[in-house]
Formats: structure tokens, C-alpha cells, sequence
């Protein structure tokens, strides 16, 4: 009984010219293969492939070797000739594996034997067209045919469209706005984005980093101090604030604010007022604030570790940053980006399809901050003039996608219920661009409980090592 035909699927997987004088061979090919989702138009010899190559535009070529007339091997080097980053997948006799590796040296891409099975011709040519698409998009790259987008922030995923609109929003209002992201994934860039495309990029923006000191320096630090207020304090002190003014105060990772100077920044913010430490009178402040925080400020206010009321003050507008792992060939455009602006003291022209394809397939827990330690490292180490697999650190190399499949029941096979709960939310996310919200849906959670769930399994992680 014949497959049902869904008009839908073709076409799905590729665009596929399938070459080989025997006519009922390729009547084959093109029937299951177009029953695979893959458009498939069929040659019975290398002549009439050439000009279906020159007129159309196909993602594969599957060829005998052995033909009359013109042979696949030399179809082989004609068709990379005529298009150097077409894959070419060539088909020969179990016992003619050397003449297939001799089509690999003069650059195929891969190769079958026959008798094959029709649905390892389905992978392969998966396989093949999956490398021609990321070649022609490294090619792309090396051309510079995108950009940063926004002062600093490069890439084009959904994901990130939605920052920039935020950002183009936003700019030249005086909101304040909360940027939420794991650590590394430019939640300061954005805060600068939003300062010098506003209305006070002519004024100072000030940071400081609300966790790295304690409770009183903090204080001083913010606010200042007067004259004698503690010890050390022999002069008077201008705090971080005041250098703000009329511009913008960036206080990044409020989330590791001690409680007792969330008080007096809600204060100072409500009122727009500071009293120095140890002063006798307040000072004026204007300007803007923006915030930003890695932790789950949600999570924190229901556990009384940051007050509920500071949270509203400055989560007036939230922007939220994707991880990188979420924001697919966004880490070949960052990388290549990268090695353009390099300063290490030598330039490479791109990186190499294999490197590409681990650098797509890591998770990168330290998202833009790990991409760039990773490009430098493979500046100097690369004998090449592009960045090759084995210039990849080995964590990046070794990575093993996460796999939810069960169909594997061997025992030794299976995974524990907290794991697989892991990899499948894991997928869920990277399937929505990393949208929190729309994740937690499909899930059937609360975006507290998902935020929660990621932040324990990302400090679970084993560390980084080469």
C-alpha cells in the first residue's frame, strides 16, 4: 500500500540532485526521498547534472561513481569547480571504498556503499546540507555582511530583536528599567545602549557593582561622606551617586545588595535626595537609574531576601537578555565579530565549519564573556589562518548535546527522573529562543519556579576546565 503523499513535507529537508545511469535507480531515489521531505531532481548522467547545476539552485549532490561517460569522480571535481560550497555525497560498491576515499581527498563530502538503506541516504544527506548551509553562513560572515546592531550588542535572533526594539524604546525616556540575564550576557552593554542613545549621553553614566562591597563602604561609596564621618575619613567624599547626576547611575547586581542599604537606596530613590554619611543635610539628585541583576529578584522577594517595594521602584520597565546557548548562530556572528576587533596582535579570516559546529552545539554557561575568553584563546593558539576544531577549548570540544530519547532501554542507558526533567526543559527553552515566559506555559510552571529550577541546575554545574 503506497505512503499517503503530504504536498506539505517536500522540499522540508533540502533541495537534492541525485545523479546515476541506471533510471530505475534514480526513480527510486526520488520517490522515497521526496516521501522524506527532501525536492529531489534526478539525472542519469553527469552532462545533464552540470547544467542542472549551472541553472538551479540545489543543496546537494548524491552521485555514482561509477557511470558511462563522464564518472562521478569527475562530476565530482567539475561540481566544486562550479560551486566550491555545494556538498557532494558520492555512492560506490562495498568493494570500491578506495575510489569513494579518493573522492573525499578531491573533496566530497562524504560517501555511501551499496546496498545502502534509503534512510541512511535521508541522514547523510541531512548531515550534508546542515554543512553547506553553515559554510554558506561563514561565508557570509568573513564578508561582513552583518553587524553590531546596538552599540556593542551583536546578533539577530528573535530573541534579541526584542532587545533592541526595548532598547530603541526606551532610550530617550527617563523609565527605569531593570536588565535581567545570567552572568555574561551584556546586561552592561545594554545599560550603556540605553544611555548613550538618550537624551543624558552628553552627562556622565556612573557604575557600581552592588555586591562587591560590604554594607558600609557601600554606603560611602553611593552616597559619599563628609569630612571626620569614620576614621579614614580626613576629607570629604563625593559618593557615586552625585557623579550620576543628570546622567545615569548603572547599579549592577542589586540582587547582592545587603538589606540595610536597600533601605536607604529606596529613600534616596523615592525622594531623590542623599544625605552623605555622616552629613548634616541632604543634596539634590536627578538623573536616571538603571538596574540590573543575574539573580531572581522574584524568588527573593517572596523569600524576604530583597524588599518587595524597592523591587517595583525599579523594575518600572524590564528588559530580560536571552542566554546565549538560546540565541542559536547568534555565537558564530559574536565570534566572528569578535575576531574582527581582536587586539591580541594577529588576525584570523573566519572560523572553520567544524569549529563552527561544536561552537554551536556548546551550551556556553558563561555565555558572551566565555565566547570571547574562548576566541582569544583560539587567536593564539591557531596555526591556521581561521579558528579549526582543535583550537576549541576541550570542554567545548567534548560537549555532548542534551538527548531526552528513551528509546534506549538498556538499563545502563537510562537516566534519572531529576535528569531527564533537566534535559527536557533544557530543550523546551532553546525551542523558544530562551523566552522565559513562553517556556513556563509549555511547561505548565510558574516563571518563578522555572527561573528557580535553572538558576539550581546551572550552580550544579560541574566547573569549566580545559
Amino acid at each position: 500500500m503506497p505512503e499517503p503523499h503530504d504536498s506539505n513535507r517536500i522540499g522540508r529537508r533540502g533541495r537534492v540532485l541525485a545523479v546515476d545511469d541506471d533510471r530505475a535507480m534514480t526513480e527510486v531515489l526520488k520517490r522515497q526521498l521526496a516521501l522524506d521531505g527532501f525536492a529531489v531532481e534526478v539525472s542519469t548522467d553527469a552532462v545533464g547534472a552540470l547544467a542542472a547545476l549551472a541553472a538551479r539552485s540545489f543543496e546537494v549532490l548524491l552521485t555514482d561513481l561509477r557511470m558511462r561517460g563522464l564518472d562521478g569522480m569527475e562530476l565530482c571535481r567539475r561540481t566544486l569547480a562550479l560551486r566550491p560550497g555545494l556538498p557532494v555525497v558520492v555512492v560506490t560498491a562495498f568493494g570500491s571504498i578506495e575510489t569513494a576515499v579518493d573522492a573525499i581527498r578531491a573533496g566530497a563530502y562524504d560517501f555511501l556503499t551499496k546496498p545502502y538503506d534509503i534512510r541512511a541516504v535521508g541522514l547523510v544527506l541531512d548531515r550534508a546540507i546542515a554543512h553547506g548551509r553553515l559554510c554558506e553562513e561563514l561565508q557570509q560572515l568573513r564578508q561582513g555582511s552583518r553587524a553590531a546592531r546596538v552599540d556593542g550588542l551583536v546578533g539577530d535572533s528573535a530573541t534579541m530583536e526584542d532587545v533592541y526594539e526595548l532598547i530603541a524604546r526606551l532610550a530617550d525616556t527617563d523609565v527605569t528599567v531593570l536588565v535581567r540575564g545570567e552572568s555574561g550576557t551584556g546586561k552592561e552593554v545594554v545599560a550603556r545602549a540605553l544611555h548613550q542613545r538618550g537624551r543624558r549621553s552628553q552627562s556622565p553614566l556612573v557604575a557600581i557593582n552592588c555586591g562587591a562591597l560590604p554594607a558600609n563602604l557601600l554606603e560611602s561609596e553611593l552616597f559619599g561622606h563628609a569630612r571626620g564621618a569614620f576614621t579614614d575619613a580626613k576629607s570629604a567624599h563625593t559618593g557615586l551617586m552625585m557623579k550620576a547626576y543628570g546622567g545615569t547611575l548603572f547599579l549592577d547586581e542589586i540582587g547582592d545588595m545587603p538589606s540595610e542599604m536597600q533601605v536607604k537606596l529606596l529613600r534616596a530613590l523615592e525622594e531623590r535626595r542623599i544625605r552623605p554619611v555622616g552629613g548634616e543635610s541632604e543634596i539634590a539628585w536627578e538623573g536616571r537609574v538603571i538596574a540590573a541583576s543575574h539573580r531572581d529578584l522574584d524568588l527573593a522577594v517572596a523569600e524576604g531576601r530583597f524588599r518587595q517595594d524597592l523591587y517595583f521602584r525599579l523594575n518600572v520597565v524590564e528588559i530580560e537578555l536571552p542566554p546565549l546557548r538560546a540565541r542559536g548562530h547568534d555565537v558564530l556572528l559574536i565570534a566572528q565579530h569578535l575576531l574582527e576587533r581582536s587586539t591580541v596582535g594577529r588576525q584570523l579570516r573566519g572560523i572553520s565549519p567544524e569549529a563552527a559546529r561544536l561552537m554551536l552545539a556548546y551550551d556556553w554557561p558563561g555565555n558572551v564573556r566565555e565566547l570571547k575568553n574562548c576566541v582569544e584563546r583560539a587567536l593564539a593558539l591557531a596555526r591556521f589562518d581561521q579558528i579549526a576544531a582543535e583550537d576549541l577549548p576541550l570542554r567545548v570540544r567534548n560537549f555532548v548535546p542534551a538527548d531526552t530519547s528513551t528509546d534506549d532501554l538498556l538499563p545502563e542507558r537510562l537516566i534519572t527522573l531529576h535528569e531527564l526533567e533537566r534535559r527536557y526543559v533544557e530543550r523546551v527553552m532553546a525551542s523558544v529562543d530562551g523566552h522565559q515566559a513562553t517556556a513556563s506555559k509549555i511547561l505548565g510552571i510558574d516563571r518563578k519556579t522555572l527561573y528557580r529550577k535553572l538558576q539550581q541546575w546551572r550552580r550544579a554545574r560541574p566547573p569549566d576546565g580545559d
